[in-house]
């Protein structure tokens, strides 16, 4: 990978992983559907009207906003409501990486090398040790929750590949179209209407500054750069840099939200890195060519 894209996919992956605590500041005021739903508005009006639509099926852009907004976000901050800690969120998440690996060996027919394998192992174990240590968490359907969202993850940068698109942003501008009807119609479902008469009472300064970085760099920009990333690259190669979320994540998490990381913790995650670097490492000729043989035009 060039340079200048791992540099993109380090800050990509750090705005990840502070959105977690994060997107908990807005959660403390307003229902998870409901402020994923605002979440997603915002990130397609007004930029809608002002960017041509991309040139892709209509199929493509409607099951990625509904994978991204509601079977990914929703259930992630629906699991962080519930109880699951942000920082353990951004950790269950990175299943994903391991499930797009897979999609890409089956549907992509992309070689998982030796190495990628031995560093995905290595992150698997830094994943479940961090896991061990929550011993004391019993939030078992938030977890699951969370690794459903994974799983969906996974299942849209799928789709972003199969698209072929080349205008990263527009898509995700218009993407976002989405996932709004839906997320508001089951937050009305789960509590009715109270939560919407009482919406302007509850958004606090706190909540604007949430979904302002929601809106504008957890989607605007992330999103952009990671699917940049997943266009130009073998998904096998863009799936392992996701495993920094976490890293950053905890780390937010005990400096915003004030989570207590233990010696074990930071093993882990030193093992995660590990497995991330080996994983990275001697890329065979061909992948290398074909790499450089796309264009970074975004």
């Amino acid at each position: 990978m060039q340079r200048k894209h791992l540099v993109l996919a380090i800050l990509v992956t750090l705005v990840w992983g502070l959105n977690f605590p994060i997107s908990k500041i807005g959660l403390k005021t307003i229902d998870p559907f409901i402020l994923t739903g605002i979440r997603f508005s915002l990130a397609a009006i007004p930029l809608v009207f002002f960017i041509k639509r991309p040139n892709v099926s209509f199929l493509y852009l409607a099951g990625y906003g509904m994978i991204f907004g509601v079977a990914m976000w929703a259930l992630i901050n629906l699991g962080i409501e519930i109880g699951v800690p942000p920082g353990i969120a951004s950790l269950v998440i990175q299943l994903s990486a391991f499930f797009t690996m897979l999609w890409g060996a089956l549907i992509f027919k992309e070689n998982i090398r030796a190495n990628q394998m031995l560093g995905a192992l290595l992150a698997l174990i830094g994943l479940a040790g961090i896991l061990m240590t929550r011993t004391g968490s019993n939030e078992f359907f938030g977890v699951l929750l969370v690794v459903l969202s994974a799983v969906s993850w996974s299942v849209g940068n799928v789709i972003i590949k199969k698209s072929g698109v080349k205008e990263i942003f527009s898509f995700i501008v218009w993407a976002s179209l989405f996932p709004p009807i839906p997320l508001f119609l089951f937050g009305y479902v789960r509590h009715g209407a109270a939560p919407y008469l009482d919406l302007m009472n509850k958004i606090a300064p706190e909540a604007i500054f949430s979904l302002t970085f929601q809106v504008y760099l957890a989607t605007h920009f992330s999103y952009w750069g990671w699917n940049s990333l997943v266009r130009n690259y073998p998904i096998s190669i863009v799936a392992p840099l996701s495993l920094l979320i976490p890293v950053f994540g905890i780390t937010s998490s005990v400096v915003i939200g004030g989570e207590h990381i233990s010696v074990a913790e930071a093993a882990s995650m030193m093992v995660i890195v590990a497995g991330l670097f080996i994983g990275m490492m001697k890329r065979d000729a061909a992948t290398a060519m074909q790499a450089k043989a796309v264009s970074y035009k975004d």
